[in-house]
């Protein structure tokens, strides 16, 4: 069974990287060219994984593109594994596979297809999310369900935290694929109906904190979307300032005017240092910050700058 990856997304380089070690046969691996690559948050390069063991690599613009859908039927494929793509597969390429192309998508499909959605479980505050293995079809996400594996959302999650649990579940959910396949099965139920509209993509300017809403929505927005993202920010003095750490405090009633500094909050573990900051109800604790004047502060260093009374801004990025 030959099998062409296609992939640009850190998600899915644990799970290729396995693959090639269990001695697959991986005909070619597909990703994005450079430039169209560091447009995409997450992005990561599969070119050493690629010459580790010997597979070849091509980068393509859209996987769409005639001349990606010569390439993908030149190295006539059983099956393409698609992991860690934001481009919706047509139905030219869809058919290059023999077998058809499977993907997985960070959510429990029918629930949140669509962009991001990781960042958006986040956001909207759930306390479960999950990855779903699926036959692609020319909807989006609404092929057959082949797997679906249940990640909890704890208060101590960020983005990053919960794409690393998703990655470790494709690796699980192909293996276990890529076995029935074998046997001569064709695994995959169909999907659900439902209305629930999918989710929008996301920009870099739609990282500005609203300190109007609750200390929970802010901390849940600035654990969304940290690194390897964007990042959340506010403006401080006119300039734009990275959040990329918080705590959130056992607060609901409102401390002062949204988005104020309260004053510094100081301990003898630099971890625990930061700046409170009122929101909406309650407060959050900023513990890592960033400007281009400033650099990377937190800890100390956070703690000694002198903001309170000062106010952050939202809407004027």
């Amino acid at each position: 069974m030959t099998i062409v990856w296609i992939g640009f997304h850190v998600e899915g380089l644990p799970a290729l990287r396995e693959v090639l070690s269990r001695g697959y046969d991986v005909r070619a691996v597909i990703t994005l060219t450079e430039e169209n690559a560091s447009k995409r948050s997450g992005a990561i390069d599969y070119g050493g994984l690629c010459a580790e063991f010997g597979i070849p690599l091509h980068r393509v613009r859209n996987i769409n593109d005639p001349e990606a859908v010569e390439l993908l039927r030149s190295l006539a494929p059983d099956v393409c594994v698609v992991l860690g793509w934001s481009q919706i597969v047509r139905e030219e390429a869809l058919a290059t596979a023999r077998l058809g192309m499977v993907g997985a998508h960070a959510s429990l499909l029918p629930r949140h297809r669509g962009r991001a959605p990781i960042n958006w479980s986040l956001i909207k505050g759930d306390t479960e999310t999950g990855n779903s293995l699926i036959w692609l079809a020319p909807g989006v996400d609404e092929g057959d369900i082949i797997e679906q594996t249940v990640i909890p959302i704890t208060p101590y999650d960020t983005c990053a935290t919960l794409y690393a649990r998703v990655a470790e579940s494709n690796t699980d959910m192909i293996f276990r694929f890529l076995d029935r396949i074998h046997a001569g099965e064709r695994p995959g139920v169909p999907q659900a109906v439902t209305d629930e509209p999918r989710l929008p993509g996301r920009t870099p300017q739609d990282g500005d904190i609203d300190w109007t809403r609750s200390a929970q929505d802010v901390y849940n927005f600035i654990r969304a979307l940290a690194r390897p993202y964007p990042g959340a920010f506010s403006l401080l003095d006119g300039e734009r300032m990275m959040i990329w750490r918080a705590a959130l405090l056992p607060l609901s009633s409102p401390l002062g005017v949204p988005g104020a500094v309260l004053g510094a909050v100081v301990s003898p573990d630099a971890a625990s240092c930061g700046q409170l900051v009122a929101c909406g109800t309650g407060a959050v604790l900023l513990l890592e910050t960033e400007t281009e004047h400033a650099g990377i502060c937190s800890g100390y260093s956070l703690s000694n700058l002198i903001w309170t009374g000062k106010v952050f801004a939202h809407g004027q990025s």
